[in-house]
């Protein structure tokens, strides 16, 4: 049988390229997706903030969002090309529950600022007349501080539950990050009720926050096919795909790996679907909103052109 340990010894990352030609190509392709994701998202908050015609509800919700997506990277890149270019794959105790805390926060916030973000549009389509009044900065505020609290709580529920059970003396985690599903897959004990328990907090912060965005959306889509103007529903449908794209390719993933039963998972699956929700959405979430946002684009025109001019 093999031995365990109960001390706060360094886990081992496996990591995500592997030592060869193809994983250096790799290497450099996701270095260069970083940095695409890292100046999105700086330009996307700076212009928002620049752009005082971007100061409404729905861009100051949309910063965040780019805000979220840079600790996203900054908790999980560095580490993992750190441990790629010095040979290295250890990762010290704090440092993974550290890791593990920030992803699990990051994560419920994001999910709970999409449905925030689908309910700015909703009010936004179905009751214009009324956005002014019901959208405000203090709501706007208290969504966003809101999304923060909830998910650090959750986050730090389990972190202090996955570092705090024995582990076999072999603390090798097959991931690129420490993820708490990897941890806890090192545990000779039985969590079966801790499998539960993760269960229904996924459920909590995937699959609510999922219904009251595909309700606030077929609101959305019923009152754009009532609009009398066909310049109206181009612009609504160009919204609302723009945040839908966002939706599907950051829960997708997530929900087949938390909801998927642990004992079907491959560690290869949950490691290339974890590349999505990590370092892919990062990317392309200023990219969409950008591209297929006129306004964003109007106010990047602006702000170049105040920039010249000085």
């Amino acid at each position: 049988m093999e031995n365990y340990s109960e001390t706060s010894t360094d886990f081992i990352l496996l990591g995500l390229f592997p030592p060869s030609r193809i994983g250096l190509f790799l290497f450099i392709l996701i270095i260069l997706i970083v940095l695409m994701a890292l100046i999105g998202n700086i330009s996307m908050i700076i212009l928002i903030l620049l752009d005082t015609h971007l100061h409404t509800p729905m861009y100051f919700l949309l910063s965040q969002l780019s805000l979220m997506d840079l600790n996203y990277i900054s908790n999980i890149v560095p580490k993992m090309v750190y441990n790629f270019l010095f040979g290295s794959k250890s990762i010290s105790f704090i440092g993974c529950g550290v890791q593990s805390f920030f992803f699990l926060t990051l994560a419920g916030a994001e999910t709970l600022l999409l449905a925030s973000m689908a309910y700015d549009r909703y009010v936004a389509i179905c009751f214009p007349l009324h956005y002014p009044v019901r959208m405000t900065k203090s709501l706007c505020a208290l969504m966003t501080i809101g999304s923060w609290i909830m998910s650090s709580i959750n986050a730090c529920a389990h972190t202090a539950y996955a570092l705090h059970i024995p582990y076999y003396q072999s603390k090798t985690i097959d991931h690129f990050f420490c993820d708490f599903t990897a941890i806890l897959a090192l545990t000779h004990m039985d969590t079966w009720v801790y499998d539960y328990i993760v269960f229904v907090c996924s459920a909590l912060f995937l699959v609510f926050p999922f219904i009251g965005i595909t309700y606030s959306y077929g609101r959305v889509l019923l009152a754009i096919y009532c609009m009398p103007s066909s310049e109206g529903k181009k612009k609504a449908y160009s919204t609302c795909s723009t945040h839908l794209t966002v939706v599907t390719l950051y829960y997708a993933p997530f929900v087949y790996n938390y909801l998927h039963p642990r004992s079907f998972r491959s560690p290869t699956v949950d490691k290339v679907l974890a590349i999505f929700y990590t370092i892919l959405t990062p990317m392309f979430n200023p990219v969409i909103y950008s591209l297929r946002n006129k306004e964003v684009m109007r106010a990047l025109r602006r702000v170049t052109q105040r920039m010249f001019s000085l």
